[in-house]
């Protein structure tokens, strides 16, 4: 794809209603459709525009001759995406609307909406790695423990993130933090059977980067590995140094994290665990069965990009 069919590029629009820029900016779907058509876009009605979100984006992906499917949302719309796009030749292009848009920062897609609409209309396409869980599948990353029970708090915050909800979370955090057991599990990593303990465990597509003004920043979206990080116990005092080591992009030598690097894990427990993929809470039945599907996802982006 180059700038010079631009004009003739057909897509389709699935926008999530529920996105913070389409909740609180008032934008609407009609209004984000009219500045991709100012853009020199062929946009191709939506198949099922009054679907839930799953079946809307399978639909939108398979109307024939795309150039792209566009998304407008956060991290989990675009997960969401992933799980019908994964594995086909229809690119995905992402209109970050969502409240930190990891995955477009990784990929260096511009958080300004027109800027994106231009990747849209005249970007190149990348092809990154994707992780999966029993069939679910996730872009940037797969928590378990306190982070993803913390999910509801969040969601009772999503669009409003001011200082009230911001001290509801870091309530609901410290009480968390003495409420619950550790979660316990059988890992088998590395042909290697052990029960673990833990209070936060996160599998990573690829692998955090250190350094200064990092956090949360992906050293790469195509690196053909995922991360294994578990927390075994969180104080108070823990979650202080932890928090320190990830502010000032020193954090993998801790001694309360565990780190290792692989394409495939499994997880065994007794009950359902609560699994967070890219922000969205679900429960999975185990055994949680890991694998990493590289390269497997092509994504719009930069037509320059240098990641």
């Amino acid at each position: 794809m180059t700038k010079g069919d631009a004009a003739v590029r057909r897509v389709v629009l699935v926008a999530n209603g529920a996105a913070g820029a389409l909740v609180d900016g008032g934008l609407t779907p009609e209004a984000l459709r009219g500045r991709l058509e100012a853009a020199g876009l062929a946009v191709v009605p939506e198949p099922m525009p009054g679907a839930p979100l799953p079946e809307r984006l399978a639909a939108a992906a398979a109307v024939p001759g795309l150039a792209a499917v566009a998304v407008a949302g956060g991290d989990g719309t675009l997960a969401c995406a992933a799980q019908v796009l994964v594995g086909q030749d229809v690119p995905l292009s992402i209109l970050p609307l969502g409240t930190l848009n990891l995955l477009a920062k990784d990929l260096g897609v511009p958080l300004d909406l027109d800027a994106a609409i231009a990747v849209l209309a005249g970007g190149s396409v990348r092809a990154i790695d994707a992780g999966e869980v029993n069939g679910h599948v996730f872009l940037i990353n797969s928590v378990l423990g306190l982070p993803a029970r913390l999910a509801r708090h969040r969601e009772a915050g999503r669009g409003r993130m001011g200082i009230r909800a911001l001290l509801r979370l870091a309530v609901g955090l410290m009480r968390h933090l003495g409420r619950y057991r550790r979660d316990r599990a059988l890992l088998t990593l590395g042909g290697r059977t052990r029960p673990v303990r833990f209070r936060t465990l996160a599998i990573v597509c690829g692998d955090y980067r250190e350094g200064l003004g990092q956090v949360l920043s992906r050293t790469g979206v195509d690196g053909g590995h995922l991360t294994l990080y578990l927390v075994e116990t969180l104080s108070a005092a823990r979650l202080v140094r932890l928090g320190l080591g990830f502010a000032v992009g020193e954090w993998r030598r801790l001694p309360d994290l565990e780190r290792h690097e692989t394409d495939a894990l499994t997880l065994d427990a007794r009950k359902a665990l609560r699994v967070m993929n890219d922000g969205e809470a679900v429960l999975i039945v185990p055994p949680l069965r890991y694998r990493l599907r590289a390269s497997a996802l092509r994504v719009l982006v930069p037509a320059e990009d240098p990641r």
